[in-house]
């Protein structure tokens, strides 16, 4: 008995094509939201934790008696404030620290966004002493804002 050979027809391969491309077609818009979803959640989640270091450092120095923030060059020292440095902006993968001005930090305002993943102001001089930390970032967060828009990644 001679063996038989079968294969796919040029018809079967075009149809399996077609459907697979349809399918592509309804998923991928679907997830393609979520990459910017978990940037936000990502930034969030960072952005809480240098807070939270700075509190628990600020935490320490009025107990010890000393400034309650700690400068530029205690934040970004590896084990001064946060154990392993600062961690990266989501929306830039930049760890570096950038000082800014009172009124910048007022305004949230971003500058070298490709040289700097966040920007930092700090006076423990003032009564009460003030330190404002944000990402330096335009980018749109995905976190909505009171107005209906979305907030800023330095908004948050």
């Amino acid at each position: 008995m001679a063996a038989i050979r079968r294969a796919f027809t040029m018809l079967e391969v075009m149809v399996v094509v077609t459907i697979i491309a349809i399918l592509a077609a309804i998923v991928v818009p679907r997830f393609g939201g979520l990459t910017d979803e978990a940037r936000s959640s990502a930034a969030l989640t960072v952005v809480g934790g240098v807070r939270t270091s700075i509190a628990a450092y600020r935490t320490r120095m009025v107990l010890a008696g000393e400034d309650p923030f700690p400068l530029l060059e205690d934040l970004v020292a590896e084990g001064a404030v946060m154990q392993r440095g600062m961690p990266a902006n989501p929306y830039s993968g930049l760890a570096t620290v950038r000082a800014v001005s009172e009124a910048q930090a007022d305004a949230r305002e971003v500058s070298a966004p490709e040289t700097y993943g966040w920007c930092y102001f700090v006076d423990n001089e003032s009564e009460p002493a003030r330190a404002v930390i944000y990402l330096n970032s335009e980018d749109e967060s995905g976190v909505p804002d009171p107005a209906g828009g979305l907030k800023g990644a330095n908004e948050l």
